[in-house]
């Protein structure tokens, strides 16, 4: 199974074709049950089909439409693996009812944990709805689980750590003694204090008691009679062990450096904690309703392995650049190779694709079997499913030629194969390219009609959805300038065909060898103005269009005396 995967399309579909018990994690944050339309967020066709698939029909349509994937999700999970599921309170006794407990059973719940998103809410008519729910399962009891520990908070120290030493450090008293009596060192009388007559033990021996008391760890009480006790610094412990109330993780503000412009985005420090406790490095993390790519990108930081899906054009693509923007790809392992699975492929770049691979590749995608030889293949690159030689051309308006010369390679390279064919009317040859020119569609129809030879014309738009990225360009305007030279300057961006286009993302400060790192991730309009001061100026936008093909436009500036386009 492929990892490290960015994949467009119902999750449904693709959920059924994974393998079974190959995911390690999963975390899923559906659209919730609020019949509110303000969950079409990207607003882009596919996301717009989702919704009208969950809404077709109230709370026990939604239930349902959760329920098989989530039936998906149980099955590609590994005997060791965990599911977090993300709700509110619409729907959430229905989900953890009757889909997950039916589903993984009572058995592997492990925990119900609150997230409180907000401080507080108003409401009319009730308590204000502050929290969210997040449904822990296990997929058996061999499930990982890494304990992580919070910090203490203010209120915990002040009642715990009650103590305060000769240097202003809190410390809590802790008991340095056990239950039951020991016959070894520790059951002697320390500092003529004998704790066997209560039917206990020291818990240190006496050189050990001795060393701690040098070291000022020891709590003496003022009482005569009071029993010694072990300074306890917070600092020395690891914390509190997480707990399922996590309320210490606080919903992204407006002003955020992680906002993406994506209304329902959690915050990273909530996915790094679910991650972190729940996997491994190495693992693979799932993310089915991928949205503003937070599991993704949070993942890939934490060297996981990663596979996210989205119906949505724009949740796939804001995540690509999410990765872009924070690993640099020439250094870590997980994020240095990543495959996007796209409705339609891009017609540039396939046509500039390497011949060699682009043969071996189309065939393939063809149901072919490609022979795999570089040169001395005698104009036959492949093998059909029904035997007949194919020839791929990665090329537009091919010629009589190519055809000629294809008839004479099919029949040399299984004559019996091409003579069987031409009695029972069978193709005895495909030629596979990008689109063929009046000759050779001639010289076709002659071959059949005089030869009875029959050549299937197979253009590439047939096999594969192909199409054509934006046509992008950059207008700069120069708006107005300060007593202190800095300039405004208006950027719009558009397409030939701008309909097409869902957003554009900008790079003000582009480096050719660090690749597209987006300043703006997210424009719907094409428009920015920005403040500059002289200098020289490397800028490039990305417009990404309704089937996720993009184009990238980069301009050279110069700021001086005046503002000057230079490429």
């Amino acid at each position: 199974m492929t990892v490290n995967k960015l994949i467009l399309g119902d999750n449904l579909a693709i959920l059924k074709s994974m393998d079974k018990e190959s995911i390690d994690l999963i975390y899923l944050d559906p659209p919730f049950f609020s019949n509110r339309n303000y969950e079409v967020i990207w607003g882009d066709d596919g996301e717009i089909r989702s919704f009208q698939d969950r809404w077709s029909g109230g709370i026990d349509h939604y239930i349902s439409w959760l329920k098989e994937r989530v039936f998906e999700m149980h099955r590609i999970l590994k005997p060791t693996g965990s599911i977090f599921l993300h709700c509110d309170w619409h729907a959430d006794a229905y989900i953890r009812v009757e889909i997950l407990d039916k589903i993984f059973g009572l058995n592997n719940f492990r925990n119900h944990i609150i997230w409180k998103r907000n401080s507080a809410h108003n409401s009319a008519d009730k308590c204000g709805a502050i929290h969210d729910s997040i449904f822990y399962y296990q997929k058996t009891n061999k499930h990982k689980w890494n304990i992580i520990y919070q910090n203490y908070n203010e209120q915990y120290l002040d009642e715990f750590f009650d103590c305060i030493d000769e240097n202003g450090r809190k410390y809590k008293r802790a008991d340095l003694t056990g239950a039951g009596i020991s016959k070894g060192a520790s059951g002697k009388i320390w500092r003529n204090i004998d704790v066997t007559a209560k039917g206990r033990h020291w818990a240190y021996v006496p050189e050990e008691l001795e060393k701690l008391d040098s070291e000022g760890k020891i709590h003496w009480t003022k009482k005569d009679d009071g029993m010694p006790r072990l300074k306890v610094y917070p600092e020395d412990m690891k914390g509190i062990p997480l707990q399922d109330v996590w309320d210490d993780i606080k919903v992204l503000h407006n002003l955020s450096k992680e906002r993406i412009g994506y209304p329902t985005q959690k915050p990273e420090a909530l996915l790094e904690r679910i991650i972190n406790c729940a996997s491994n490095e190495g693992d693979i993390v799932l993310d089915p309703f991928m949205g503003g790519g937070t599991t993704i990108a949070v993942a890939d930081n934490l060297n996981r392995q990663w596979i996210g899906i989205d119906q949505s054009v724009q949740a796939v693509k804001v995540t690509e650049l999410r990765l872009h923007k924070q690993t640099d790809l020439f250094t870590n392992i997980y994020a240095n190779s990543y495959t996007l699975q796209l409705h339609k492929y891009d017609y540039d770049t396939l046509r500039n694709k390497d011949a060699y691979e682009f043969e071996s590749w189309i065939i393939g995608q063809f149901g072919g079997v490609p022979r795999n030889q570089k040169g001395g293949d005698a104009g036959v690159d492949g093998v059909a499913q029904d035997g007949a030689p194919i020839q791929v051309k990665r090329s537009e308006g091919i010629g009589v030629n190519v055809i000629k010369n294809f008839s004479v390679s099919a029949k040399q390279f299984d004559k019996t194969k091409f003579q069987k064919n031409i009695k029972s009317g069978k193709p005895a040859g495909y030629i596979i390219a990008f689109s063929f020119g009046k000759g050779a569609v001639q010289e076709v129809a002659r071959l059949k009609n005089q030869e009875n030879i029959i050549i299937r014309l197979v253009a590439v738009d047939t096999i594969i959805p192909v199409s054509k990225k934006p046509n992008i360009k950059i207008e700069v305007t120069e708006l107005e300038r300060d007593a202190s030279g800095m300039r405004e300057i208006l950027f719009v961006a558009s397409s030939k065909n701008s309909s097409d286009v869902e957003f554009y993302s900008w790079d003000f400060d582009y480096d050719a060898d660090k690749g597209f790192k987006s300043s703006i991730i997210r424009d719907t309009e094409g428009k920015q103005q920005k403040h500059l001061k002289a200098g020289i100026y490397h800028i490039a936008v990305k417009a990404v269009d309704n089937n996720g093909l993009e184009s990238i436009e980069i301009l050279k500036l110069k700021v001086n005396g005046s503002v000057e386009r230079t490429t």
